[in-house]
Order: C-alpha cells, then structure tokens, then sequence
C-alpha cells in the first residue's frame, strides 16, 4: 500500500487497462485485405491490456529492475564464472557478417567465418597444449561426452575391449559420472585425500586392466589445484588407461598451464565460462574438445582445415576416426565469435592476468573471512573458495539461511551444498573482472552476517526481508509444483 493507502498498480499491467486505450498506430496494410475467418472461429473478447506505450515501458523497465545479473552486482556464483563480460564482443558477433550468415549457404561464401573458427581452433589449441581442436560442441556437458567417446573409440580401434571402468572424483561435476554412464562406463568414485587432492592410494588400487580413463577437473570443484596431478596422469597412462580434463575451471590457468604438459590426453573447454559469453542465462554455450596426437583423429566432425591447392582457403572436414557429428552443423557460430574476439583483444599477456587476477581475487576473500567462516582446506585456493558453515549451524544457521540473508544486502549467494564432500559448503568465485572495492564490501556483509548469525540468529533464518517474494517453502514447491498460470 502507498503512503495514501491506495495500492501501487504501476507493475501490474491488467490493473492499469483502460478499455480503447492503445499504445501503437499500425499502419495501413500494403496488401489487399483479406476475408474474414469465419465468425464461429473469431473469439467475441480479448482478454488483453490496453495500455499507453508509457504504461508498457515502466512496467517492463519495473520487471527489469528485479532481475539480479553481473551487470548489476556482485555475482559470486561458484565454479560457474559469472563475470562480467566485454559488451564490445558481444556487438562484434551480432555484425552483420557475423550473425547473419547461414550454415548451409556455400563454403566459398562464408570463408571469412571459416577463417575464424580456423584461427580459434588454432588458439584454443596453444591455450592447452594440444594438437587439434574441434568446435562442434555446443556445450560442456556435451564437450564430456564427446570426449568420453572418443576414449571410447581410441580403446577399440585398439581392441583394447575390457576397458570399461572410468574412474571420476568424488568431487567433480555432476555431469562428468553422467557423460560416462551416457558412453556406456562403469563408473567408479575415487576418494579425495585431507588436504582435498586425489587419493593416491586409492587411485593406484583402480589402475588396472579394466581402467578405461579418469574424468578429472584441474583447479578441482574444490577450488584446489592438485599438487599431484603429474603422477596421477603417470599412473593412468602406466595402466593403459587415458586422462579426460573437464576444463570448466580453466578461468584459473589461462595463460599459465597446459594442461597437455601436466598429462591430460583430451578435454574440453567452457566458452560460456572462461572467453567471453554470459554464463547462467539460458542461452547457447560452446564446448570445444582438445586433443593430444593419439586422440587428434577421433575429434568429432567437423573440424575446419586449411587448403592451400583450392581455391576455396578454409573448408570442413571430418577427422580420420572420428566419433561423428554432435550436433546438426558446426557449433554456436556466435559463441565462436565472442571467443575469438577474446582471444584476439587480451593476447598472451591479458589471459595472463586473467587467471592470475582470479586466483588473487579468491585468495583476497579466503584471507578476509577465514575467521569468520570454516575452511575445510586451509590451503590455498584458485579461482574458487570452499567455505563451510559449520561454525554458524552451531546456532541454527545453515549455509541456506546466510544465502537468503546475503539478499538482503545486494548479492547473489554463492553455489550452496556443493561440493557434496563438504558439509554446508558455500562455493565463492569473485572472478577476476571485480575491483578490490567490491570484494572489501562482499568481505563486510559476510562478516556481518556471520555476527547476527551468532547474536541474532532468528534474523538470518527468516531471510531474505527486503524482496518482493520472501522465504518460499522449497521443498513443498518441489513436491507439489502449481505450474498453472492464472490471474
């Protein structure tokens, strides 16, 4: 209710519909008019507002205001890299020449896009040190799966048969046992050890015949390089078996490691994380898969080459032992375009500073609530940092309740529960692209938090207080979902 005690009714378009009023002028049709349909079939009312084009503006500028995004606050989404990214690459894939092209119009018309993804292939290459890359994937889950398969494939040409078992991390992404299980592995989980590294132990216990490969992401989900990743690709590669890298978290090493050099065979790398598209808002990804010289052929198709004895400089071909086609055509084109106008902007020394202002960033958040909130590995971190909220449960404060409550103040709440291996986690990513202002200021409201979490607990578990929706009933809504709209 306002101040008058009337209601506020500019967001709602249906209470401020005035009957003839019209917001647009349609012009005269510039084709002859057409018979009507038949009366049986025309609809007596229409049940829309009618509004002035001011009307519809402010409600839909209104509706705007409530998104939460990276263009309007700290959005610290853990493992997920929600940074801000350059809007200039964004109008550099929507030029016409760009976004208008199709991907059945003919090869020698479209050379100046074959060049690019050519010369972005080329690149994503040299970032990881491997030999050749294959654009066709429109996602990272869908970047694992072709690299299982491929794994797959290489195994069989071979008539290595009794290779079924893909072993995975008890920490990795959900999708990684998933992908597997999709290319017909068994899955088997291997421990991490108390300083969140694998388990050696564990880990030579699985090295056996049937050893397929491991499915591992380097910095791990646990925000942690793995000191011991050289051996534990000496100790796959010694039982036959091959190394997957799930490259989601490459936002830590871009510019800094190869993941070639450390051992890893093939993996894949997240467009919509690390160069350059918006992650999280339901639009199209890219997960290029890279490959050492072993498993260089079986890349799925197709691949852009460059020809030197045609006229034509750049066409696609499919690799010798391909695992085929993943899709309809050859990736997210415009994806591929922001990628590249990343690549090309920032150079070797601007991927440099990017991990290396992540990693900063991240370190900065550990060393500034460390004491305020439990730290399963007191370590180190990369572009991640795990805490738990173990000390606040102490007094009825779960890792939910402080989400809901960081609402309250202006931003996002980190991934929660997640890794499962660490009790009431709250996976925090600053991402390189924020200031040290931002981080002082995130730093202020989590320790804030943390003291009414202690003195005033029942404040922190009836979050968020300042939003249109309050604390919904999650798992009532889970179970008994209203998916019927209604006035």
């Amino acid at each position: 209710m306002g101040p008058s005690g009337l209601e506020n009714t500019d967001s709602t378009l249906v209470a401020r519909s005035v009957h003839g009023r019209a917001g647009v002028q349609l012009p005269e049709p510039d084709i002859p008019r057409q018979p009507s349909l038949p009366s049986k079939l025309l609809r007596q009312t229409l049940d829309i507002p009618e509004l002035s084009e001011l009307d519809v503006v402010r409600h839909f500028s209104h509706l705007a205001e409530l998104n939460f995004s990276v263009d309007t606050n700290f959005y610290p989404l853990g493992s997920c890299s929600m940074k801000y990214n350059p809007k200039v690459n964004d109008l550099i894939a929507s030029l016409p020449g760009f976004a208008l092209i199709h991907p059945l119009q003919p090869v020698g018309s479209a050379q100046g896009a074959l060049e690019l993804m050519y010369n972005l292939q080329t690149g994503l290459s040299e970032i990881t040190g491997m030999i050749a890359t294959s654009l066709a994937t429109l996602a990272g889950a869908h970047g694992e799966l072709a690299g299982v398969l491929m794994i797959r494939s290489y195994h069989q040409s071979r008539n290595d048969l009794a290779r079924k078992v893909m072993l995975i991390p008890d920490s990795a992404h959900g999708t990684n046992p998933a992908s597997a299980a999709m290319a017909g592995f068994e899955v088997v989980s291997v421990p991490s050890d108390n300083l969140g590294n694998m388990d050696l132990d564990a880990l030579r216990g699985l090295a056996n015949p049937s050893l397929a490969g491991l499915m591992i992401t380097l910095p791990s989900t646990l925000g942690l390089f793995d000191s011991n990743i050289v051996e534990i690709c000496e100790i796959v590669h010694n039982a036959g078996g091959l190394v997957y890298g799930d490259g989601a978290n490459m936002n830590a090493l871009v510019g800094r490691v190869k993941l070639a050099d450390l051992g890893f065979d093939v993996m894949h790398l997240n467009l919509h994380k690390t160069f350059s598209t918006p992650h999280g808002g339901g639009g199209p990804g890219a997960g290029p898969v890279c490959a050492n010289l072993a498993l260089s052929t079986f890349l799925p198709s197709p691949v852009v080459e460059k020809r030197y004895e045609t006229e034509d400089n750049y066409g696609f071909v499919a690799p010798q032992n391909s695992v085929g086609k993943m899709a309809a055509f050859h990736g997210n084109f415009g994806v591929l375009v922001r990628a590249y106008a990343y690549l090309r902007s920032l150079g070797s020394a601007g991927l440099r500073q990017v991990s290396g202002d992540a990693v900063l960033n991240a370190n900065y958040l550990l060393a500034g609530l460390r004491e305020q909130y439990y730290l399963p590995y007191d370590r180190n971190c990369m572009h991640e940092v795990i805490f738990s909220a173990k000390r606040q449960k102490e007094f009825g404060v779960r890792a939910l309740d402080l989400a809901k409550r960081m609402i309250d103040y202006g931003v996002h709440p980190p991934t929660m529960y997640f890794p499962l291996t660490v009790e009431e986690a709250l996976m925090i990513e600053p991402t390189e692209t924020e200031s040290k202002e931002t981080l002082d200021r995130y730093i202020a409201v989590m320790v804030a938090i943390a003291e009414e979490a202690e003195g005033n607990s029942e404040v922190v578990r009836q979050a968020p207080h300042d939003t249109p929706v309050g604390r919904l009933d999650e798992a009532r809504a889970a179970r008994n979902p209203n998916l019927r709209w209604a006035t």
